[in-house]
């Protein structure tokens, strides 16, 4: 309870400042850097502050220190490359709350911080371990994760070159892994969470984990993933993202129809 109190505390500084900073930029979308980046420091924090195996702590800590960075860059290339525009969902936040936006926005901050420390607890459980050998758990959720997030890589590029070339404006992007799911990042988003439950079922009390997929699941379909992405995806694509939509599953990869 100690550490994560203390990773609490950590996280209300960090996303202090963030907002500080977010408040002169008049750009909220520097969270989402943030939020990524986060894991990084929690799950060392957890790590060094626990007493279990150190050849886990260490595995475990690299592995979200891994997942953390490459998100953590991805998003910062996209926040800094449009940091005179506020990404849509922010500036939607910031019409519907007003004057109070800025106060508001502080909540949100600490809101997404919050979960940066209950989505860490998987590295927390890991790290807590005695157990001086790694159990094939560990290995076959260490083995998902990094399909997961060598997925999620390929669906980041491939749309980065989609968008990056002007001849594409306008038009939807459904080649590659987006020719079988409409948000395959979002999906493999999602696989990187399923391997941290099954890493974390190697040690004590490690089906505590199973809320990290399910958070995760209803915060990409319900709240700031898939509902965002799509409101605003038919606004500027209009009949050509409604085809997309009835032919193309919106998560899990599979076979569109004709």
């Amino acid at each position: 309870m100690i550490l994560i109190a203390l990773a609490a505390l950590t996280t209300i500084v960090v996303m202090t400042i963030v907002w500080i900073i977010s408040v002169r930029l008049t750009n909220a979308g520097i969270v989402d850097v943030a939020w990524s980046a986060m894991f990084t420091l929690l799950a060392w924090l957890y790590a060094i502050g626990s007493d279990g195996w150190i050849v886990r702590r260490v595995f475990a800590a690299s592995l979200m220190t891994f997942w953390s960075l490459r998100l953590a860059s991805h998003l910062w290339k996209r926040v800094v490359g449009h940091i005179e525009k506020e990404d849509v969902r922010y500036a939607a936040l910031r019409e519907k709350w007003g004057a109070r936006a800025n106060t508001k926005m502080l909540f949100f901050f600490w809101f997404q911080g919050a979960t940066n420390v209950v989505l860490a607890v998987p590295v927390l459980l890991a790290s807590r371990n005695a157990t001086p050998r790694l159990h094939p758990l560990e290995l076959a959720g260490a083995a998902l994760f990094v399909i997961a997030v060598i997925g999620e890589s390929i669906a980041d590029a491939q749309l980065r070159r989609f968008r990056a070339d002007p001849a594409n404006h306008g038009k939807v992007m459904d080649r590659g892994l987006w020719h079988y799911s409409r948000h395959p990042n979002y999906f493999f988003e999602w696989l990187v969470w399923i391997a941290w439950l099954i890493f974390a079922c190697a040690s004590p009390y490690g089906w505590i984990a199973a809320y990290c997929p399910l958070l995760m699941l209803w915060f990409l379909y319900k709240v700031t993933g898939i509902p965002a992405t799509e409101a605003q995806s038919l606004k500027s694509k209009g009949d050509a993202y409604r085809r997309y939509q009835q032919t193309t599953s919106a998560f899990i990869p599979w076979i569109p129809k004709p």
